[in-house]
């Protein structure tokens, strides 16, 4: 075979921790997997962590980073079942690999492009909208007319997390720390937003309730708002803990404050989690919510923040790293 079938430019972490394109070996699809030629991946907070060799691949996994990517399909790998076809649109959930130019990824794992999105804008959905609806529907079983405080409300989760509340008919409550992305999450469907550098949002989401409190929790920051969260909590709520970039320890009368509430602490990761379960989530997801991107009550939407260039991932990184972001930052990949 040629070197242009062999290989492929793929961003890699060097010795320094410093991201760079490199030649890489091309991956060939296995039993059951499709090969993507990529269009573009976006950026998760996984990938900072990963960078610093803070958060590994889980075994068999790819070591390049990338939770998810869009493109196109390449080839077809034997026992695949599924009626793909070459050139089909396609965007997928990954456990590493979408920082380069092809990816092999189980068919369990891929979903087709919404005809109304383009590959830029489908590269936004897989980790955040699947992560945020695993959370809301697996996790907390979120049911019509509760109340789900949702932290880090304009970021790509949080973005997916409001839309995915109305769809469901309950009420979505956001923190975030800006003015700017306040009135972003308000506009993508926030019933209230709560600038949490400038105000106690435990006490806003009691007055909001008229003292219930939220039913659920979507929780990244941990740590440092552990007090906050049990007062925001209702009686029997859940609160569901998927990162801890406040901090991963509490001091104080955690536990005692929890009982008191007889309230539900839920923790979840997804990128850890079987093929059988990413495929059943997967499955829900295509079924449940793809439909409703292209209807229009409700319209749902990738919301993105800014695209870089293969060659400027760092700042890209650096951008995500200071926490500028309103959604998802897309790095192309290929050209289509």
């Amino acid at each position: 075979m040629s070197e242009e079938k062999t290989s492929m430019q793929a961003i890699c972490v060097d010795e320094a921790g410093k991201l760079g394109v490199k030649h890489v070996p091309r991956p060939e699809p296995k039993d059951g997997q499709l090969l993507i030629r990529v269009a573009a991946t976006a950026l998760n907070r996984a990938d900072l962590l990963q960078k610093k060799g803070l958060y590994p691949p889980p075994p068999g996994e790819s070591e390049i980073l990338g939770l998810e990517a869009s493109g196109v399909i390449a080839e077809i790998g034997p026992g695949v079942k599924g009626n793909w076809m070459l050139g089909s649109k396609v965007m997928a959930l990954l456990g590493g690999g979408g920082y380069a130019e092809y990816v092999a990824v189980p068919e369990e794992l891929i979903m087709p492009v919404p005809s109304n999105l383009n590959l830029h804008q489908a590269a936004a959905l897989p980790e955040a909208w699947l992560t945020a609806y695993q959370l809301l529907h697996f996790i907390a079983k979120v049911k019509a007319n509760e109340t789900v405080l949702i932290h880090a409300g304009a970021s790509g989760v949080g973005t997916a997390a409001v839309q995915l509340v109305r769809l469901c008919r309950a009420i979505p409550v956001v923190t975030t720390g800006s003015p700017e992305k306040l009135t972003f999450a308000e506009q993508v469907g926030a019933a209230v937003g709560i600038n949490y550098k400038e105000e106690d949002f435990s006490e806003k989401v009691l007055q909001f309730t008229e003292g219930k409190g939220a039913d659920v929790i979507l929780d990244c920051i941990g740590g440092s708002f552990w007090e906050k969260n049990i007062c925001s909590l209702a009686m029997d709520g859940r609160w569901v803990l998927y990162g801890a970039l406040g901090g991963k320890t509490a001091d104080g009368d955690l536990f005692g404050k929890l009982l008191r509430k007889r309230g539900h602490l839920l923790c979840s990761l997804l990128r850890n989690r079987s093929l059988e379960y990413k495929a059943e989530l997967v499955r829900s997801f295509t079924e449940q919510v793809l439909p409703h991107f292209q209807s229009t009550d409700p319209s749902l939407r990738p919301v993105i923040d800014s695209m870089f260039n293969m060659e400027d991932v760092e700042m890209a990184h650096q951008h995500m790293e200071a926490n500028k972001n309103i959604g998802k930052i897309i790095i192309k990949i290929g050209t289509f």
